[in-house]
């Protein structure tokens, strides 16, 4: 696990600034890049939950995912820690307010699915992040939790490669992030909930950076999306656990 500040106004001022400069390699700028494919494997995951449903998206950032998500589901309403990202997202017309993993601005059992991605990572006090998801997902409903994987190719590049640039002062070894591996997840859960089902995001891509060749593009996507629910799921750089909500 790497720890950095845990400072929750420190993660805040973090996100503020990459505002600022988030959706530069994101769609709509990228419609097929990289990033455009692990929100790919994201959306259709939760819709595969959530289809029709009512969906709260945890740290919905500028939207991206959400915007997504509102198309085709009942509800679709977005959190966030950074004024900086709701801003952007709340231009797009939809609905974000702020809020924090661990302290989420909603009712009990108020969500058929709770998501969240590249979130959970960031927060110090994971269980009590994962408790308040659960918290406002209806009996019978689902979490979607996504974690950083350390038996990952996206984790060993994070290890030996430079931490990436969010602006032009700040990189991203400035913010507090843990790796967490699948089977301590399970360790991790409230009372009364399960996972039933797991996706692996970025299992072969070795860097980001791959994605920007053409043919190898192509081959990486499809063998991303035909692995994702695979037994190899567990080696995504990116691992969602789905929680299932106990009656």
């Amino acid at each position: 696990m790497i720890q950095r500040d845990p400072n929750e106004s420190a993660i805040r001022s973090y996100y503020d600034e990459f505002a600022a400069r988030y959706e530069s390699k994101r769609r709509p700028n990228q419609p097929d890049g990289y990033h455009a494919l692990l929100d790919d494997l994201e959306v259709d995951y939760t819709l595969r939950y959530g289809e029709g449903k009512d969906v709260l998206e945890v740290g919905c950032g500028t939207g991206l995912i959400l915007e997504r998500l509102a198309q085709r589901c009942h509800i679709a309403q977005g959190v966030d820690l950074s004024e900086g990202m709701l801003e952007k997202a709340r231009e797009r017309g939809l609905d974000a307010r702020f809020g924090t993993a661990t302290d989420l601005p909603f009712d009990n059992a108020s969500f058929d699915v709770v998501c969240s991605f590249k979130v959970l990572a960031h927060v110090p006090e994971i269980g009590k992040a994962l408790a308040e998801m659960v918290r406002v997902t209806r009996p019978g409903g689902h979490v979607l939790a996504e974690f950083y994987n350390p038996l990952s190719l996206r984790a060993l590049a994070k290890r030996l490669g430079p931490a990436g640039a969010i602006s032009d002062r700040t990189h991203e070894d400035a913010v507090f992030t843990r790796f967490d591996p699948p089977w301590v997840i399970k360790r991790l859960l409230p009372p009364r909930c399960e996972i039933v089902a797991s996706r692996g995001v970025r299992i072969v891509t070795p860097v980001a950076a791959a994605m920007r060749l053409p043919v190898l593009k192509t081959v990486l996507r499809k063998v991303e999306w035909s692995l994702c629910d695979s037994p190899l799921s567990a080696f995504g750089g990116f691992w969602i656990a789905a929680i299932r909500k106990l009656s």
